[in-house]
């Protein structure tokens, strides 16, 4: 048995074995695990892939162009280190923008084009490229017209004159578009059955002579309007008609309310001098205070008073006689 561990093969194998597996410990340490450090560092050379929608900034004369057509935002794929692509993502700090400067008026194919991008990112644009259309810039100041349906408020109610504010408005846009407009609408939509006066803010719309809406800028763009709604009022005296007198009695009736305010049609009022109101006297035998409900003519809606308090004085007839 001793000979066989003297000879020298054998010694050659168990130094092979230990170099084998010194190998494989070494390699295990260093690449098949990571510090804490190692592994944030490969966190930060590691590839990342994302889609954010950005803004689409123009370049054009503003004062003498209007331009229509193009997107307010595109889509962007950044592809690079995660790290600069988190950071890049956060901060947007680059201009996606298309260039018309040199263009003139009409329809042009431009490409979408990508300023102050680190250039150890990949990027594509969606759309690569965008149809615009440039046309004359225009502005005009136009009042503005309130629309609204008359028939949701009570017959009774009187209408006053509706009232935008700010009354005029500036509109822009291109030239071949301003010059369609016709009018400036708020259009208003009143509940049924409004009974006081209307007020909100309300958006306007530039339309043509078709009644087409059209492509323009309006400022502001939405507007206050008031719609005065009121019941038509007025002030009578009351006056009281007795009614079923015994003949062998004599009355002096007094209200003590002596005029009251109704409330109704403009034209029926007009037609109202004092409020006819019958006093039953069947059965008044004696001096007291009667109330007496009013009776409201045709086209009066309501009054101040539902009812009217009546002193009635009585008195036998051969008394007053003597």
């Amino acid at each position: 048995m001793n000979k066989f561990f003297d000879k020298p093969w054998f010694y050659k194998i168990i130094a092979l074995l230990a170099a084998t597996l010194l190998v494989i410990y070494i390699d295990t340490t260093q690449h098949g695990y990571f510090t804490q450090g190692e592994q944030t560092t490969s966190q930060q050379t590691a590839t990342k892939k994302v889609t954010i929608s950005v803004p689409l900034q123009v370049s054009v004369n503003t004062d003498r162009y209007y331009v229509t057509g193009y997107p307010e935002k595109v889509k962007m794929t950044l592809s690079g280190a995660s790290a600069l692509v988190t950071s890049t993502q956060n901060t947007q700090n680059f201009r996606v923008y298309i260039d018309l400067t040199k263009l003139s008026v009409g329809k042009h194919t431009i490409k979408v084009k990508v300023t102050n991008l680190n250039k150890q990112l990949a990027y594509s644009i969606n759309p690569k490229k965008i149809t615009v259309n440039i046309q004359r810039r225009k502005s005009r100041s136009l009042p503005v017209q309130i629309e609204y349906n008359k028939n949701v408020v009570p017959d009774a109610y009187t209408i006053g004159t509706a009232k935008a504010d700010p009354s005029v408005v500036s509109v822009t846009g291109a030239k071949s578009e301003v010059n369609q407009i016709n009018k400036i609408i708020a259009k208003v939509v009143l509940p049924t059955n409004t009974t006081k006066t209307f007020e909100q803010q309300v958006m306007l719309v530039a339309e043509d002579k078709k009644g087409s809406q059209l492509n323009v800028v309006i400022n502001p763009l939405a507007v206050n309007v008031k719609i005065p709604i009121t019941l038509p009022k007025k002030t009578v005296k009351i006056k009281l008609n007795p009614k079923n007198e015994s003949s062998d009695k004599v009355y002096s009736l007094t209200a003590e309310t002596t005029s009251v305010t109704i409330y109704g049609k403009s034209s029926a009022l007009k037609k109202i001098k004092e409020l006819d109101t019958d006093a039953d006297l069947k059965n008044v035998s004696s001096s007291q205070t009667k109330k007496i409900k009013l009776k409201l003519p045709n086209g009066v809606i309501k009054a101040s008073e539902d009812v009217v308090a009546v002193r009635i004085t009585v008195a036998n007839s051969t008394q007053s006689g003597s």
